[in-house]
C-alpha cells in the first residue's frame, strides 16, 4: 500500500488536483462576491427594492427588525434569502464550468489532426 501511495504522490495528478482545488476556492470567492455585491442588488432592485440577504422567517413567529436581531434574541431563523443567494452562486459556477468544458471539448475536436500510427 505504501508503494502504491508513493506512485500516486509522485505522479503529477496530486499537484494538479491541489492547484485545481486552490483555484476553485478562489473562484468561489469571486463568484460569491459577484452574486452578493452585483447580481443580487440588481435583482432586488428589479423585484421592488428587496434585499434578498435579509429575507427570513423567525420560527418563534415574533416580528424582528432584522435577521441579526432575531438571532440575537435567540429565535430560530429560516434564512431563505441567504439560501436563494447560494442557489445563484451555484448556478453561476455551473454555467462557467459548463462553458469551460464546452470550450475544452471544442478545442479537442478542432485541434491539429494526429496522424495514425503505422
Amino acid at each position: 500500500m505504501i508503494e502504491e501511495f508513493k506512485v500516486f504522490i509522485s505522479k503529477g495528478n496530486v499537484l494538479e488536483l491541489a492547484v485545481g482545488i486552490i483555484i476553485g476556492a478562489a473562484f468561489g470567492k469571486i463568484v460569491a462576491s459577484m452574486v452578493d455585491n452585483v447580481i443580487m442588488p440588481l435583482v432586488g432592485m428589479v423585484a421592488g427594492k428587496v434585499n434578498f440577504a435579509g429575507l427570513f422567517v423567525a420560527l418563534d413567529f415574533n416580528a424582528y427588525e432584522s435577521i441579526d436581531a432575531a438571532r440575537k434574541a435567540g429565535a430560530p431563523v429560516l434564512a431563505y434569502g441567504a439560501f436563494l443567494q447560494n442557489i445563484f452562486d451555484f448556478l453561476i459556477v455551473a454555467i462557467v464550468v459548463f462553458m469551460i468544458v464546452k470550450a475544452a471539448n471544442k478545442a479537442k475536436l478542432t485541434g491539429p489532426a494526429v496522424p495514425p500510427k503505422v
